[in-house]
């Protein structure tokens, strides 16, 4: 019997991890997500990659941190993909752009401003980053389902928090100011930090992926003497995040029901 190949960032062999995983940045906020899951088990603990795994509606689901950015995120999604996932929620937290979003809202990715580099790598600045129809979709659903304050649309993917912040400060100050004020005049709801690498790279992979996020500040709603209180929350994109890999755990087994009927006539 040949021994399982350990993915090397990850931890994990083939078996360990569901077909469906949520992807969080941040490794505190696994055990606030596995507790979700029905018997929930801690998998693996390496560097910013923390996974357990459980199920929902009785499909094996996983739960696995991406650290911060594109490149750690990249890593997680190859090295689930290697041992069988291939459908990926973002649940994390990103910051207001548009005036309309506010703290504690969550906002559903359609697509992502590549911003970054990592999806460089996979595919040329031409080729859109863009979310799964079916799971953008489920978390539209479940958004409403859930009675939720959502807002759908394109964020802007950065690698450099502080060239968000503090974008005077960079040397490169002219282009961070110039393309953030194009950011808000084409109505993009937020910015965060790895769905365009997400996006792309499951195209990549031929896998599904989407995003949603927790509004902890909005920026420009400060800047125009908006009210709005600071909100570290993330529980309601996770509440979101979850209810949608239910939503895809049934309508895939819908699918296959109804696959499996035309084969048989």
């Amino acid at each position: 019997m040949r021994e399982l190949e350990k993915q090397y960032h990850i931890q994990c062999v083939e078996g360990d991890v569901g077909r469906y995983c949520l992807l969080p940045g941040d490794p505190g906020r696994c055990a606030a997500i596995a507790k979700h899951f029905d018997d929930p088990v801690l998998v693996s603990q390496n560097r910013e990659y923390t996974v357990y795994t459980g199920t929902l509606l009785g499909e094996k689901v996983s739960v696995c941190s991406t650290g911060i950015g594109g490149p750690s995120a990249s890593i997680a999604m190859e090295e689930l993909h290697n041992i069988g996932a291939d459908t990926f929620i973002r649940v994390g937290t990103c910051g207001g752009i548009d005036l309309d979003v506010q703290s504690g809202d969550v906002v559903i990715a359609s697509g992502a401003i590549r911003f970054e580099h990592t999806s460089m790598e996979y595919a040329p600045i031409e080729y859109p980053a863009v979310a799964n129809f079916e799971v953008l979709s489920a978390l539209v659903e479940a958004a409403e389902k859930l009675g939720k304050k959502y807002h759908v649309g394109v964020v802007q993917c950065k690698d450099a928090f502080y060239g968000q912040h503090s974008p005077h400060k960079m040397p490169v100050s002219y282009e961070l100011l110039q393309k953030w004020e194009a950011w808000k005049r084409l109505g993009v709801k937020a910015s965060e930090m790895e769905s365009a690498a997400l996006f792309v790279v499951a195209d990549a992979l031929k896998c599904r992926c989407g995003s949603n996020f927790h509004v902890v500040w909005n920026q420009e709603r400060e800047a125009a003497g908006l009210d709005q209180n600071m909100s570290e929350d993330t529980s309601q994109a996770i509440i979101v995040g979850i209810e949608a890999l239910k939503i895809l755990i049934e309508k895939d087994r819908a699918k296959e029901v109804s696959v499996g009927k035309e084969r048989n006539e």
